[in-house]
């Protein structure tokens, strides 16, 4: 789980560093800008990368008590051993 004060660190921090949630489900969450997400009480809505052909906006809301953790995404890109 995740606390709400947590996820409004990440969102609020200065500067801005994208990150990448992982669920329980094994689902990820990319988030690059801090208007790609809205923070709740118990869950946020994640805006999703839309295909081309698609031209509305989809958001998802997930559970707090859901995630396992999040991480910045260059320190994910650093942590791949494939990456150069």
């Amino acid at each position: 789980m995740i606390a709400p004060r947590t996820m409004i660190d990440f969102v609020t921090a200065e500067p801005f560093r994208p990150f990448r949630i992982y669920m329980a489900s094994g689902t990820t969450f990319d988030v690059g800008h801090p208007e790609m997400i809205k923070v709740g009480r118990s869950s946020v809505t994640v805006h999703l990368a839309s295909d081309e052909e698609e031209q509305s906006a989809q958001w998802r809301e997930v559970s707090l008590m859901l995630m396992e953790y999040i991480e910045p995404l260059d320190i994910s890109a650093k942590a791949d051993p494939n990456k150069n």
